[in-house]
């Protein structure tokens, strides 16, 4: 699959979940936006390293990238490479002495860390279609378009958060869609079990 690399283009308050932000990673070139809700620890991390300030005790981050450096392992990339149940998957792509090493890692937590190692972020095309928000082109630039909760429309139920399906079912059940609502009704009682 072709890796399609992102930049940090903003983080700010999450619109849609109180208490928590958002990071915007931007497609290079292009005119796509890719919007994750992390925590709000995981956006310290975040801002204090694009920021290049120094605390004066390393947080966890900076304690992980520490220990890696200790042991001779770079962080080379970072890959978004999944999206199930509207959750973000991501793997860290270290290498050490000719080895390649894949990590595990929560979304978040491997864009701190690609901060700290200013190495590149990617993710696949299928993640940008089903989460994706492609910007507006107007006179004054790019602009945001304004329902920007939701994955685009078509997009499978998996793509969805759980707030949003039940919104949704809550909205096909009042438009008596009830073969609709079975399906939302399947989708939010498999990720229960």
């Amino acid at each position: 699959m072709k890796k399609i690399p992102l930049d940090i283009v903003a983080l700010s308050h999450s619109v849609t979940q109180s208490h928590n932000y958002a990071v915007i990673l931007g497609e290079q070139g292009g005119n796509r936006r890719l919007p994750i809700v992390i925590g709000s620890f995981e956006a310290q991390a975040i801002a204090v390293a694009l920021e290049r300030m120094t605390p004066n005790r390393p947080l966890t981050h900076d304690l992980f990238k520490s220990t890696l450096d200790t042991f001779n392992i770079q962080l080379r990339e970072v890959i978004i490479n999944n999206l199930l149940d509207g959750i973000f998957y991501a793997r860290m792509i270290c290498h050490k002495d000719g080895d390649r090493i894949e990590i595990d890692s929560r979304t978040s937590d491997a864009i701190a860390m690609a901060v700290r190692f200013d190495c590149p972020i990617y993710t696949y095309e299928f993640i940008l279609d089903a989460a994706g928000i492609v910007l507006e082109e107007t006179e004054e630039g790019l602009e945001i378009p304004e329902k920007q909760d939701a994955p685009p429309k078509g997009s499978p139920l998996s793509a969805y958060s759980a707030d949003a399906l039940n919104q949704m079912l809550e909205d096909v059940l009042n438009a008596e869609n009830y073969e609709r609502a079975a399906e939302i009704r399947d989708e939010i009682n498999r990720r229960r079990s």
